[in-house]
């Protein structure tokens, strides 16, 4: 299995902070968030290779991360948020160049989840394979559902309904964007792509694909952190440095 790491975006909603620095590398908990997720990828014994994705203008600082990390670091070319290659172009890009086609896929964005990711493969691999694979987090708020992917499960689990951002959510029960794929689904990204479908995000590949295919929703209750904006990267630091040992503070900063 290899793990890509979805990290080209430019961090407009938490700007000033993403003006100079990407927001995988700013700092939780005393740490930088990628940090965190490696840990969590590490978890994992199957993982036998780390891929990122990054644009060219913050390539250099995931290189010099990368550098003691052993994780492959993948330039998309793109130099602002008009011109991004968007989520799914970003794991294509790193499927060809890489040569992935025929290896399981954990597939993570900036979501930090309080999951045993050896749990949730093992729970995976007990399916009907070919198989897909989303944790699911009840996000508990109907307005705050209307900013994620909302599914819908039936008793073994398969994801039957899946709506991107709906203005009106049927449920709050939400798909995190750290998925795993097997390599008959990988394969299936270019044919995504090819049939004209939205590039941007990686959501809409997932409900393309539910809706096609086997994909299983892991439902679960720790914590899940989707550092989108201010307030939940606040609540992410403060989390962190709880269990780092470290002050909780009311505002954020890099220090």
């Amino acid at each position: 299995m290899k793990a890509v790491l979805l990290a080209a975006g430019y961090g407009t909603r938490l700007r000033p902070l993403t003006d100079d620095r990407p927001k995988h590398l700013l700092p939780v908990g005393g740490r930088p968030m990628l940090d965190w997720i490696l840990d969590w990828v590490s978890e994992l014994e199957d993982v036998d290779g780390v891929h990122l994705v990054t644009n060219s203008r913050f390539a250099p600082n995931f290189r010099h991360w990368a550098a003691s990390n052993g994780v492959v670091v993948h330039d998309d070319g793109t130099t602002s948020n008009e011109d991004r290659m968007g989520a799914v172009g970003d794991l294509r890009l790193v499927i060809e160049s890489a040569g992935l086609e025929d290896d399981e896929l954990l597939v993570v964005g900036d979501d930090m989840l309080e999951l045993s990711l050896p749990r949730f493969v093992a729970w995976w691999r007990a399916k009907d394979q070919p198989a897909s694979a989303v944790p699911l987090h009840d996000v508990g708020d109907l307005e705050l559902a209307t900013h994620y992917g909302i599914v819908a499960t039936d008793e073994d689990d398969r994801i039957v309904h899946f709506i991107e951002k709906p203005s009106d959510p049927p449920s709050t029960l939400a798909a995190t964007v750290a998925y795993l794929l097997p390599p008959e689904h990988v394969r299936l990204v270019e044919a995504y792509l090819a049939a004209g479908h939205g590039p941007d995000n990686a959501g809409s590949f997932l409900g393309w694909l539910a809706g096609r295919e086997r994909v299983f929703g892991y439902e679960f209750d720790g914590s899940w952190y989707d550092i989108g904006n201010h307030a939940q990267l606040l609540e992410a630091d403060n989390r962190l440095r709880r269990v780092a040992g470290l002050p909780e503070r009311e505002t954020y900063s890099l220090d």
